[in-house]
């Protein structure tokens, strides 16, 4: 769709339905207030300002561990356990309340299949052995002592957004059907750099990965996949929490959650898969021929607009921005296109900087609604080329038996009184 120009100083509409070109908030500034927007109203002087109860008292003082304001109380994990356990489920991140792309610590999702271990850092252990020419165990006092190497990567669980490829479009706000999804700065030792002094011996294609939890988790891992690996210890620069992995978890970048094993106690050097209960009764693609699709490890491209998303209502007719993220685990994020007519018409969305393979990408689009219907949708495209499906065609190819991986374009349809609902479109 070509671009075109409304009377006055309206910036300029990059797609249908009131998408403006992505530098229309750079580019026009204030000017924007002309288009629909809630103007500031001109101030006045310093008088215009009130003296504020808080202003006239000495505030808190300081503490061991900040906290939130109490003002964003809102902004939490929502979380669900199996019937009959304490810890066996998971809790999801309110992107819908986050702005950039670092979720915080308290914030990072989780998901468990038998609680939170409550480890000893002093008496954990982590064994390399199997196809090594010498078997190693590790104490994290040993570890600390390695080069460390920090990365910034997302983790998502390979069960994320699920729910849409039910029949029916699932009514969740967006942390309940993206919430198994964040990102974190990730600091430890490269894994490479610890199987190269165990010594791999030449047959070796695989590792299994398992974990200090009750139900001792394990996954297979690909021996190509080691070359990003890191043994992470610190997240976001303090060390990682137990709901995420303490003392130390494994952090493959870009593959589903579940083989970033939390809690990491082993690592066995294998020439094969070793076809765990984790990784053949779960975490595999059902297709409608009958068949299952095995060891799908990357997480293909996908965004989400999470700025407006469902259990979001927009105040009135106006400008809007637009956001979102967008990631792969192919690499980096190349393009974000928004749609405000159901994909009738799309434009590109600034992205923000730094764009990093493997890690959440903010996307920002402005966008003047009238008040009338209206279909948001964003769709990402990789430094691969690769290009994220319409529900349909992801459907179509997968068919509805499965529930992993499910990276479709989702659709937000805006209600004349601003609310935001989840539709098939």
């Amino acid at each position: 769709m070509g671009r075109k120009r409304s009377a006055g100083d309206v910036p300029e509409l990059a797609a249908g339905n009131g998408i403006l070109d992505r530098r229309a908030l750079l580019a026009a500034g204030a000017s924007l207030a002309g288009a629909g927007a809630i103007a500031a109203r001109p101030a006045l002087g310093a008088g215009e300002l009130s003296m504020e109860p808080w202003m006239t008292e000495p505030g808190a003082p300081f503490v061991g561990y900040g906290q939130p304001s109490r003002f964003e109380a809102k902004v939490v994990r929502t979380f669900a356990s199996a019937p009959g356990t304490t810890g066996t489920g998971a809790s999801r991140t309110p992107l819908q309340r986050l702005n950039g792309t670092i979720t915080p610590n308290g914030l990072h999702f989780e998901r468990h299949h038998s609680g939170i271990p409550d480890i000893d850092p002093d008496a954990h252990r982590l064994l390399i052995h199997g196809l090594v020419k010498r078997p190693l165990v590790f104490t994290l006092e040993a570890l600390a002592r390695y080069p460390m190497e920090t990365r910034i990567a997302f983790v998502e669980c390979g069960g994320n957004t699920g729910a849409l490829y039910q029949k029916e479009p699932a009514q969740l706000d967006l942390q309940a059907s993206h919430g198994l999804l964040s990102c974190a700065e990730w600091t430890g030792v490269r894994l490479a750099l610890l199987l190269e002094e165990a010594g791999v011996e030449p047959q070796a294609q695989w590792l299994l990965a398992e974990g200090a939890d009750a139900a001792g988790m394990s996954r297979s891992v690909p021996m190509k996949a080691v070359d990003e690996a890191l043994v992470a210890l610190y997240q976001n620069g303090e060390r990682v929490r137990p709901s995420n992995g303490y003392p130390l978890r494994l952090l493959l970048p870009g593959d589903e959650g579940n083989m970033n094993v939390k809690w990491l106690r082993r690592i066995k050097v294998t020439a094969g898969p070793t076809m765990t209960k984790d990784e053949t009764s779960k975490y595999t693609i059902l297709l409608p021929s009958g068949k299952s699709l095995q060891f799908v490890f990357p997480l293909e491209a996908k965004s989400v607009i999470t700025n407006p998303s469902p259990g979001l209502t927009l105040n009135g007719a106006g400008l809007y921005e637009i956001s979102g993220l967008a990631w792969s685990g192919y690499g980096k994020i190349s393009r974000v296109d928004v749609s405000a007519d159901g994909g009738k018409s799309w434009a590109p969305a600034a992205l923000q900087e730094p764009v990093l393979p493997k890690a959440l990408t903010r996307f920002r689009m402005p966008w003047r609604w009238d008040g009338g219907p209206a279909v948001l949708q964003s769709r990402a495209t990789d430094a691969s080329g690769y290009v994220q499906p319409t529900r349909a065609a992801l459907i179509a190819e997968r068919g509805t038996k499965t529930f992993y991986h499910f990276n479709g374009i989702a659709s937000w349809a805006i209600g004349e009184h601003g609310e935001v609902r989840h539709v098939y479109a």
